[in-house]
């Protein structure tokens, strides 16, 4: 595709595949992981398998931090030096400071043509208003429109998954070592939600993860069916693939979307939420 005026920059939770980021021209910004004191690049240094391996072992889960000054001078500056408008969209600013790490940024460089957006969301729900966000720049259209249109727009994005354990999320301190206990040893899937830039517990489910996930999904159709039919997500940090099938069967099933895109959580996800995590998200119309 041919490269737009404006850059589209974002941090590493958004979980976009390679391939979304190449045929886009979309530039990624690395959040920390921590294990043993030492910290490592999310996407380019560790891999959730490697995180889970450590948090098994260690019985806790590794740290996360928001993005490096050093790396977000690196990845916004050779295009501010070219003259080119950057916009960066990062996770939550509920959930991390990094979004405010590029604002120093810009300061650091001297402009005010790099833009900074709250996606108020996390993994592919920051991925859909990145996608979103390159596909306006790659018509012409100028930084502030693009910034008017995410801005007035991300409110819109069904962001949520399935738990398979609460375990990690104990470890991190999200919930109790006792509500964990107590709801795996009755099988209790949470479904959390972003909501107001925020993660939640929406709802429990109870049984086994093939059958929770697919009544989570069905749950959603009503939103589903009055989604943005360009495309849905389905983010997991490495379910079983006929889980993953299941869930894609009944979405094609809608006859909703032009695009249904499976994507493997990063680091930060998985160190937060465990494995056999999945969710869908999407645009609300």
């Amino acid at each position: 595709m041919e490269k737009a005026d404006v850059k589209i920059i974002a941090d590493s939770t958004c979980d976009l595949t390679e391939e979304l980021l190449e045929k886009y021209d979309i530039a990624i910004v690395p959040l920390c992981i921590v294990m043993d004191d030492k910290s490592y690049y999310d996407r380019t240094e560790v891999t959730p398998e490697e995180i889970f391996r450590w948090s098994e072992e260690h019985k806790t889960t590794p740290k996360t931090a928001a993005i490096s000054m050093e790396k977000a001078l690196e990845a916004a500056g050779p295009y501010i030096k070219k003259g080119r408008d950057v916009i960066f969209i990062g996770i939550s600013e509920e959930m991390s400071t990094t979004c405010n790490v590029m604002r120093l940024a810009a300061a650091e460089l001297e402009t005010d043509r790099l833009f900074v957006i709250d996606s108020r969301s996390l993994s592919t729900g920051i991925g859909l208003q990145v996608l979103r966000a390159a596909e306006l720049a790659k018509t012409g259209m100028p930084a502030e429109e693009i910034l008017k249109i995410i801005d007035e727009t991300k409110d819109k994005v069904r962001a949520s998954f399935v738990v398979d354990t609460l375990t990690y999320l104990a470890r991190g301190g999200r919930c109790t070592a006792a509500t964990a206990l107590l709801a795996n040893t009755l099988k209790l899937k949470p479904r959390i939600e972003v909501k107001d830039g925020k993660m939640g517990v929406e709802k429990k489910y109870r049984g086994t993860l093939d059958k929770v996930i697919l009544k989570y999904t069905k749950d959603m159709e009503e939103d589903l069916l009055r989604a943005d039919g360009k495309r849905v997500f389905i983010t997991h940090s490495g379910c079983d693939g006929a889980v993953v099938e299941q869930v894609r069967t009944y979405l094609e099933g809608l006859g909703k979307f032009q695009e249904i895109v499976e994507t493997r959580a990063g680091g930060v996800i998985s160190s937060h939420c465990g494995p056999g995590t999945l969710g869908v998200l999407f645009f609300l119309e």
